[in-house]
């Protein structure tokens, strides 16, 4: 299991201060690419920080929405789709080269990212975007869900590489789908996030929000940068991974 966050992502005056203290714990980078949030020099940055921690970096793209930070749906047909996305990771790559560094997967964000799930037209305007970008083959990070065969099997029509995701500090639906953040309960604090981490970790599944199973396939687990605590939350998982890491 890897852990990844979500980084890279301040604005202007407005300051996302986790990079620096978090960025050696984590194996994967999620870089903001200006779209939901990050401006230049935060994103340089992060790219650069990534490179000195020998951490692997990822495009974080979204809809543009920097007053909502990319959590709300938008209506876009798939050549818009596909168009925004090839925007903002050919910048996230241009940037990285700057750095003498490179990009190797690309995790959509917020809205984007949930409307992978629930709409197929959407799911494969991504799909078909990250498998059509020039000149680097990209891996598509998406949430780890029951229906993960037949996701897996819509990537490969598009000999595009998936990475599933598990989330550390978020509360699930029955279904697989993440509480929606309007919920009260829907990020959880540091003592459920640990617990839940454990369980994805050592066992493979989370509770749900009704107290139902839920099993998991999980590649990497997320912590959340905005998330309360959040980087004590991921030298807590980190330890959780080393040591599943020394019994396996």
């Amino acid at each position: 299991m890897k852990l990844n966050c979500d980084l890279g992502e301040s604005y202007g005056v407005w300051k996302m201060p986790v990079d620096d203290a978090i960025m050696p714990i984590i194996d994967q980078a999620n870089i903001a690419c200006g779209f939901h949030a990050g401006d230049p020099l935060a994103i340089k940055h992060a790219l650069g920080l990534a490179k000195k921690h020998g951490v692997e970096v990822g495009a974080h793209p979204a809809y543009p929405d920097l007053s909502g930070f990319g959590r709300r749906s938008l209506a876009m047909d798939a050549k818009e789709i596909i168009a925004m996305l090839h925007y903002q990771i050919g910048a996230l790559h241009g940037m990285a080269h700057c750095e003498d560094t490179v990009i190797s997967f690309v995790k959509p964000h917020g809205a984007l990212y949930n409307d992978m799930l629930s709409s197929k037209q959407v799911r494969h305007a991504v799909m078909d975007a990250i498998a059509s970008f020039i000149p680097t083959s990209l891996t598509l990070v998406m949430q780890a869900h029951p229906d993960f065969r037949s996701f897996r099997a819509e990537a490969n029509e598009r000999d595009l590489d998936i990475r599933f995701e598990a989330f550390a500090d978020r509360c699930y639906a029955d279904n697989g789908a993440l509480v929606s953040r309007r919920e009260k309960h829907a990020v959880l604090d540091f003592d459920k996030a640990l617990e839940q981490s454990e369980k994805l970790i050592e066992q493979g599944f989370v509770i749900t929000e009704s107290g139902n199973t839920l099993p998991l396939i999980a590649d990497t687990l997320c912590v959340h940068g905005d998330s309360p605590d959040a980087v004590y939350m991921a030298k807590a998982i980190r330890e959780l991974i080393n040591r599943s890491d020394k019994t396996a």
